[in-house]
């Protein structure tokens, strides 16, 4: 399909810089692809989940992943920042340069502001797109504390280039139950949620169950092929417990819907079933990439905020709900001034109806 198909016309002002307060105090467009839209807010989740369904929430945890310091190389000196986006071990991961043009292989590099010591790596790989790969002197949970003690949040690129980390992002920019350290992008559609809200999802027979996807920078990337079949999609590492297969299989064999809580526990969900068709345990990376004519096969109903014009992310709420149906949606959203992205509001897709399965896998 031609990526221009996706594209539409969106305000800058519709943009949000920061997310609703409280958080849970949010709009919310349910969007039924045989009944239409309505307008409403996060608390009527209440409303519209069912005794019996089960919400399955992505707990990674966001490391302030964007790093500042300076390359080393004998007595030269030269400011540089990193945005770390996948972790390839423990002493290692991949990063996205700026300026990459003052970086060569082997240079030394101290990050941080000095004031706590610095976090020391040396550059063990360069790309030519700017990506780099950075060896650091720490590893393992060692590493991930100093991340945390010298990193910032690494913020949207359209968040952050209309103004500068706040203190309150290290909240804001969390999901109340993250868990899992390694993401360097949110689950967006989670910070919505409220302890309290969860509480009462939970108090109304609504299963909450956990999945693991460290979300990269790469979902921010923009698509550069002109046809999807061109595109090459990045790839994140996830996990799916069979404990909490066995759970979901059980309500959904009871006639619980599942609900993903955002698209990347939907990814991974549709990852795990992709195969046989059924829910199975999973470890490793996904680079699943849905568009219209995918099939799913566990995922009834996905929350999900508003995406950006030609991205996978809008692609794949198209494959989920119609495109001519998100179309519509994302123009009602923009009349009745809905806010975008990442601290936007908030959407509850429910599945378009699929044609019989015929045995194939698109």
């Amino acid at each position: 399909m031609r990526v221009s198909d996706f594209d539409f016309d969106l305000p800058e002002n519709l943009i949000a810089l920061h997310p609703a307060e409280p958080r849970d105090s949010a709009r919310l467009l349910l969007v039924d692809p045989e009944k239409g839209l309505s307008d409403l807010h996060i608390p009527d989740l209440l409303n519209l989940l069912q005794a019996g369904d089960v919400l399955v929430v992505n707990d990674t945890r966001v490391l302030p992943a964007e790093l500042r310091g300076t390359r080393i190389r004998g007595e030269n000196r030269a400011g540089v920042s990193f945005n770390l986006h996948k972790r390839v071990d423990a002493h290692t991961w991949r990063a996205f340069a700026r300026p990459a043009k003052k970086l060569a292989l082997l240079d030394d590099l101290e990050l941080g502001n000095g004031e706590s010591g610095t976090l020391k790596a040396r550059v063990s790989g360069k790309g030519d797109t700017g990506e780099v790969t950075l060896e650091f002197e720490l590893g393992g949970a060692q590493l991930d504390e100093a991340i945390k003690s010298h990193g910032a949040m690494p913020l949207p690129p359209y968040i952050g280039a209309k103004r500068d980390v706040e203190d309150r992002d290290l909240i804001d920019y969390q999901t109340v139950y993250a868990a899992n350290d390694g993401a360097v992008a949110a689950p967006t559609a989670g910070l919505h949620f409220t302890q309290s809200l969860l509480q009462q999802i939970s108090d109304k027979g609504i299963a909450i169950e956990r999945v693991t996807l460290h979300v990269g920078a790469g979902t921010f990337l923009p698509m550069k092929a002109e046809d999807t079949e061109d595109h090459v999609m990045h790839s994140e590492w996830g996990e799916l417990t069979q404990a909490t297969v066995e759970r979901i299989n059980a309500r959904r064999a009871a006639g619980g819907r599942v609900i993903a809580v955002g698209t990347t526990s939907l990814r991974l969900l549709e990852t795990a079933s992709r195969a046989t068709g059924t829910l199975q345990p999973f470890i490793g990376d996904t680079d699943i990439f849905i568009t219209p004519g995918f099939r799913f096969h566990t995922v009834d109903a996905l929350m999900t905020n508003f995406h950006l014009p030609k991205s996978t992310l809008f692609m794949l709420v198209s494959a989920f709900a119609g495109m001519d149906v998100m179309k519509s949606a994302y123009a009602h959203a923009i009349q009745n001034g809905y806010r975008f992205y990442s601290y936007g509001d908030s959407s509850l897709l429910l599945r378009a109806p699929q044609p019989a399965d015929d045995g194939r896998d698109p």
